[in-house]
């Protein structure tokens, strides 16, 4: 029998999956589509800060750049967009249009050329004249906005007055085109525009919409109640600038058909253009001094030129406005013998206006070419054009008939003699004395339509001893294209409705602008000294672009530093 084998005990163990060694050093695994998500959300993560990084450094380029583009200090003015409009536009006239094209369309954007910073908020270039405080005394002269299509955007560029016109009664063409012709080496002009004008009617369209729209904005609607408000003075701003410390000049003249042998005739065109305009205007220039429309020139002689500004200083009386415009008559360089220039400030005198404005084109050409310039042989047939000519080389005739006409204004008006029965020992208005009796004032007041303030501000005129000698070499030439100058210290809003001017300028010197080469500011301090109270550019803002006054004011302000 054999022995039974030995029973093998089994126990059993739950059973427990492996996992393999090189697994339990990291973490399980997710499951797939959660391993997608949290790869796309890391994704975006860095999309959104990219983005981020992107868009403010976009914002800040665009902010600095739109800062720069708009600062009229900034060069690419100058050294680029002057120069590009030139290469685009061959035609000097073209150019012109482009440009006021693109101001008033960047300006419906807000995108427009501005002084940025109030450089002028320290009151340093402060200037009284006619009874207000200007910003400073530079100004743009007529010719660069000839329809009153961009008043607002040029008060923009900094000058303390802008220039609208010159504008005829009737819409007129001008002279046939070319009629604008550059001479790049000089800076320099010539122009035989021959006032081409939209008329009065369309221009003072401008101007009023202009007005509404200002009372509109400053919530006192849009309707005739709104526009009187605004310009009576109301709104608190010159009713021509619509702008604290500036003023808006109109310039009128008459229509190429007018004869000038037909006095009356020339007056009621004068005084249509003032009937329109003068509403909108802080100061209404009289021009008869343009190169280019036949005979207007012979209005300068006394007798003409006294029959036009009195009637100017009527029909100003008429505005329907609680404040005049004061006026100004625009006279030419050429007209520079000591007989023209007495003549033209006699008919001043005699019919209350408020000052002159000393230049405009000149007829004359640079002979010999000015020292420093460099004529290709292309500009040098230029010179032959006919036409007025502007430019830089103009500064010294300019400077030298500033003096001529401020020291002839105040001298006062004409010696007048008492009556031969008079017994008077009192001492007559003179050269001498500044000073006229009582009598004779009265007797003027009596005979003719000199304004009050303007018999009596001769006594207290001074009578500076300034040279009235042209230097030797200022026959070449005299001011700018449609430029305005003038000097004196008074601008006074006439309120009165009689038939000669409310003597708000009472004591004061008649006004003197001055004009024609004017592109520095050391030159624009220089005019000043000699009697002007404003110095007006046309051709430098045309080369130097919209950045030009903001770079004469800061010129002025150095050289004043300089000197203390």
């Amino acid at each position: 029998m054999t022995s039974a084998a030995p029973m093998r005990v089994l126990r059993l163990r739950p059973s427990v999956p492996r996992v393999p060694s090189s697994a339990r050093a990291f973490p399980p695994r997710l499951p797939a589509r959660h391993a997608s998500t949290a790869a796309t959300d890391a994704r975006s993560a860095v999309t959104r800060t990219k983005n981020l990084l992107y868009g403010t450094a976009l914002t800040l380029a665009l902010s600095f750049g739109y800062l720069y583009v708009t600062d009229t200090r900034a060069g690419i003015h100058q050294w680029l967009v002057t120069p590009a409009l030139r290469q685009i536009y061959p035609d000097g006239e073209d150019a012109h249009h482009a440009g006021t094209a693109i101001l008033r369309a960047l300006y419906s954007f807000g995108v427009h050329p501005r002084e940025r910073g109030s450089p002028d908020a320290a009151g340093d270039l402060e200037v009284e004249i006619f009874g207000q405080t200007l910003s400073n005394p530079i100004a743009t002269s007529a010719g660069i906005d000839k329809g009153g299509e961009v008043p607002t955007q040029l008060l923009a560029l900094g000058p303390a007055i802008v220039e609208v016109g010159g504008v005829t009664p009737l819409p007129q063409a001008g002279n046939p085109k070319p009629r604008v012709f550059r001479l790049p080496s000089q800076n320099a002009l010539i122009n035989r525009y021959g006032f081409n004008s939209e008329g009065a009617e369309m221009v003072a369209m401008r101007l009023r919409h202009r007005v509404r729209e200002f009372a509109y904005h400053m919530g006192f609607g849009i309707d005739d109640e709104a526009e009187r408000i605004v310009l009576d003075g109301e709104a608190g701003v010159p009713p021509g600038s619509l702008t604290p410390g500036r003023l808006m000049a109109v310039q009128i003249t008459k229509n190429k058909e007018t004869s000038e042998h037909d006095i009356e005739a020339v007056k009621r065109d004068y005084s249509f253009c003032v009937k329109y305009l003068g509403k909108y205007a802080d100061i209404i220039v009289v021009n008869v001094s343009s190169p280019n429309t036949p005979g207007l020139r012979a209005l300068q002689n006394v007798e003409p030129l006294t029959h036009i500004l009195r009637s100017v200083v009527k029909a100003v009386n008429e505005v329907d406005r609680k404040t005049k415009p004061v006026i100004m008559v625009k006279v030419s360089p050429d007209e520079d013998s000591e007989e023209q220039v007495s003549g033209i400030c006699e008919a001043v005198w005699e019919s209350g206006v408020d000052g002159v404005i000393v230049g405009n084109t000149t007829m004359k050409r640079p002979d010999p070419l000015p020292k420093g310039y460099l004529l290709p042989k292309h500009e040098a047939n230029i010179l032959l054009e006919q036409g007025g000519y502007s430019g830089p080389q103009m500064f010294q005739r300019t400077l030298a008939l500033v003096k001529r006409y401020r020291t002839t204004l105040d001298h006062g008006p004409k010696q007048v003699q008492p009556p031969p029965s008079s017994t008077s020992e009192k001492p007559v208005a003179g050269h001498s004395t500044g000073e006229e009796p009582a009598t004779s004032i009265v007797e003027k007041l009596e005979s003719s339509n000199t304004p009050t303030g303007d018999i009596l501000s001769s006594a207290a005129s001074s009578m500076p001893n300034a040279s009235t000698e042209l230097p030797k070499d200022s026959d070449q030439l005299s001011s700018n294209v449609d430029d305005l100058s003038e000097s004196g210290p008074t601008l006074s809003f006439q309120s009165s409705p009689d038939a000669t001017p409310a003597p708000t300028t009472l004591g004061l010197r008649k006004v003197i602008f001055a004009t024609g080469g004017i592109t520095n500011g050391t030159q624009a301090r220089e005019v000043l000294a000699a009697g002007a109270s404003v110095a007006m550019v046309y051709t430098a803002l045309i080369y130097g672009g919209v950045g030009t006054i903001s770079r004469i004011k800061e010129e002025m302000r150095d050289d004043a530093k300089k000197e203390k």
